[in-house]
């Protein structure tokens, strides 16, 4: 299984944006559908967006579509998750979840490896 390691949370306004990363080693990357899930305190975690192996493929959930971008770089072993317009909403640990499906699947249990998740908090 590939390990996952998230950076770039942090702080910050509504309104504004960060740009997460998701550095994977120990394996083929390019073989895994990559997704995003967020999990915000007393609730369930949730998808938010996924990428093809290829990067030719996205899906997004309703809540963060238009505002967020799953991108991938196969030659860097690197999925990003850049965030804009960002409401109090969005404040959540993010993980980074790599999937062998060959489709977009929003289900928890279609990844077989996760990260330690990073922390975003969104003031309003």
């Amino acid at each position: 299984q590939v390990q996952l390691v998230e950076s770039g949370g942090g702080l910050v306004q509504a309104g504004g944006s960060l740009r997460l990363s998701c550095a994977v080693s120990g394996g083929t990357f390019s073989s895994y559908t990559m997704g995003w899930f967020r999990q915000a305190p007393g609730k369930e975690r949730e998808f938010v967006a996924g990428i093809s192996w290829s990067g030719g493929r996205t899906y997004y959930a309703d809540s963060v579509k238009g505002r967020f971008t799953i991108s991938r770089d196969n030659a860097k072993n690197t999925v990003h998750l850049q965030m804009n317009s960002l409401k109090p909403e969005d404040t959540a640990v993010y993980y980074c979840a790599a999937s062998r499906n060959y489709l977009i699947i929003a289900s928890q249990g279609a990844y077989v490896s996760w990260g330690q998740g990073t922390q975003v908090t969104v003031s309003s």
